[in-house]
């Protein structure tokens, strides 16, 4: 990927990377937003989301989540969640722009099949606004 004048490359520089921090790594969190949490879905994609009130590395973590069960080889899981943080990392900016406070979000696969990157993009795309709505009508 092609760096520019100042030595970052131009997804960093155009807030379209997906670093660590923003990556739901604690325990105790990713447990706390599947029990405490609310869930919404658009097949083959679920969110769990928590508003935090802890001070989080970043506004919003992501977690992500492909059963094993499902999908016993390793490459299709990793596959399907290499696509689906690609489609986060687009798709970011708008929530962060349109939420306030912390968050904390899994997001889950349920499909049984491999998916394709147009049927990610579109369930992606539903449950971001879904979760903008619900959170809009929560503050009123």
């Amino acid at each position: 990927m092609p760096k520019t004048i100042s030595g970052k490359r131009e997804n960093e520089m155009s807030g379209l990377n997906f670093p660590k921090s923003e990556r739901l790594t604690h325990k105790q969190l990713w447990s706390a937003v599947f029990e405490q949490g609310k869930r919404l879905k658009s097949f083959p994609l679920q969110l769990y989301y928590l508003k935090s009130g802890h001070a989080l590395d970043s506004r919003i973590q992501v977690g992500i989540s492909v059963p094993k069960k499902r999908f016993p080889k390793a490459v299709d899981r990793n596959r399907i969640k290499r696509l689906l943080r690609e489609h986060y990392r687009h798709k970011k900016q708008e929530v962060f722009n349109n939420t306030e406070g912390s968050y904390a979000l899994v997001i889950l696969y349920l499909g049984k099949e491999l998916p394709e990157n147009a049927e990610i993009s579109a369930a992606l795309s539903e449950l971001i606004d879904k979760f903008l709505h619900h959170e809009a009508s929560a503050k009123t």
